[in-house]
């Protein structure tokens, strides 16, 4: 299609899940990617398993200085996704202090960080796209998750604010936000069900998706359409939006 013929799109949390499934959208767009997560060898697999197109950095996204290093390295974003994102549950009376910094450092700062980075690039090109990987549950609270809520309620905070700042710049900024999404985080969650509470990990699916009205697990091709959508440049009208891809769980 190479409808983004030309632009050079950086992809935090790429390695896997959503986060993969948005690089390989983005390249059959015709877009340039470059892969950033944690894991080098995750990263490198995935590259090899995008047919060799995508370039990668190894990045600490709750770093700064990791986050300037590796986008000097990737050189200069048209489109950023910040995808890096992490869920621990626990009872808010279990949930302490350093629990509670790291999911507002990964989910919160982290993204905070990689705009800071790419955003002069976009500034002076006189256009860009940034897309959030938020969650429903930045729109609504979920039991036991209440520093992960907090972050991600922080995320799409930045995101409007940031899209008023820049609307007259060439530059949107979107969030879109994830329900139970078929990926390694929930897979930790099921597992994590199963383990407190006995039940069988068909049974803790079937819990998960329960919220969903169309009755499933999000898959991560459908959260990346959502995002390569905002990242057309037919979408400069599309901004400050906080999309929900949940089947109908949030209107």
């Amino acid at each position: 299609m190479d409808t983004l013929q030309g632009k050079h799109a950086v992809v935090t949390g790429a390695s896997r899940g959503i986060g993969l499934a948005v690089a390989r959208r983005l390249l059959a767009e015709g877009a340039r990617v470059s892969l950033m997560a944690r894991d080098a060898a995750a990263l490198e697999a995935a590259a090899a398993g995008l047919g060799g197109d995508a370039a990668w950095q190894v990045v600490d996204v709750a770093d700064q200085a990791s986050v300037a290093a590796a986008f000097a390295r990737a050189g200069a974003a048209d489109i950023l996704v910040n995808n890096a994102g992490q869920a621990a549950s626990a009872p808010f009376s279990r949930t302490d202090a350093a629990l509670g910094q790291r999911m507002l450092d990964v989910n919160l700062s982290g993204a905070y960080h990689c705009i800071q980075a790419a955003l002069p690039a976009m500034l002076e090109a006189g256009w860009g796209r940034v897309v959030n990987v938020a969650s429903t549950a930045r729109l609504t609270g979920y039991r036991y998750v209440a520093a992960y809520c907090a972050a991600k309620h922080g995320l799409v905070g930045l995101t409007r604010a940031l899209a008023l700042e820049l609307a007259g710049k060439g530059i949107t900024v979107n969030a879109v936000c994830p329900g139970y999404t078929d990926t390694g985080i929930v897979q930790e969650a099921v597992a994590n069900i199963v383990r407190k509470t006995g039940r069988s990990e068909a049974q803790a699916r079937a819990e998960l998706a329960a919220g969903n009205p169309q009755g499933r697990l999000v898959r991560p091709e459908e959260v990346a359409h959502a995002v390569a959508m905002l990242c057309m440049p037919e979408a400069s009208a599309l901004n400050g939006q906080a999309i929900a891809v949940a089947g109908g769980e949030l209107m």
